[in-house]
């Protein structure tokens, strides 16, 4: 199965930002769900080895938990971007709850580093109404051109890894998680994913 946001989605909502500009070979690797304890810094370790940075969209509360993963993140030099406090479900809450949790994951953030603003949001499960995107206006909100679907269960560690590879392309906003839920396919498929697409002549940044 190809790992491909429907090409539909970015065409019924045009604000959101689902793959970067498609002139150049680059790539943009993003991690959602942590930090956390062993399995954030694998992704850490990983991405040193070839001096690649990325993007973090932190919940709030493993920020709380895990300050020390969360300032390594942030030292070593990759974008942070707001995942809610609590991993809230958008379509499953009112829109004042919704923008005061995303506050508190700010608020975490800032606390944490010297970061004086946190310009990215991601909903969490990619679920955020209408009302809710209107009313989030001062971060951009970024989506995904390819979602790895390391979290399933199901899917195979080579599956997961094929499916992305086949997936990605010029642009692309690529999603893994940096969560026990992934740990097992995102430890098979993130060094070998990285490893292919630089063979390909791709480069990997940071939303910025």
């Amino acid at each position: 199965m190809v790992h491909r946001t429907p090409f539909i989605l970015p065409l019924l909502y045009p604000k959101l930002l689902w793959r970067m500009p498609a002139d150049k070979k680059d790539l943009y690797l993003t991690f959602d769900d942590g930090p956390i304890p062993q399995v954030t810094e694998f992704v850490l370790k990983e991405l040193s080895k070839q001096n690649i940075k990325a993007t973090f969209f932190c919940i709030g509360d493993n920020i709380r938990k895990h300050p020390e993963i969360f300032k390594r993140v942030v030292n070593e030099g990759h974008a942070i971007g707001n995942h809610t406090y609590n991993h809230l479900k958008g379509w499953q809450t009112q829109v004042n709850a919704y923008l005061k949790n995303i506050q508190e994951c700010d608020s975490a953030i800032t606390v944490n580093c010297q970061l004086s603003t946190v310009n990215y949001f991601r909903p969490p499960y990619g679920r955020i109404t209408p009302k809710q995107i209107k009313s989030i206006k001062d971060k951009r909100i970024v989506m995904w051109d390819v979602l790895t679907r390391d979290y399933d269960a199901a899917l195979s560690a080579e599956n997961c890894l094929k499916g992305s590879l086949k997936a990605v392309r010029n642009g692309s906003i690529i999603v893994f998680h940096d969560s026990l839920k992934a740990e097992r396919n995102l430890r098979y498929a993130l060094p070998r994913f990285i490893e292919t697409c630089l063979k390909e002549g791709y480069t990997f940044k940071a939303l910025v």
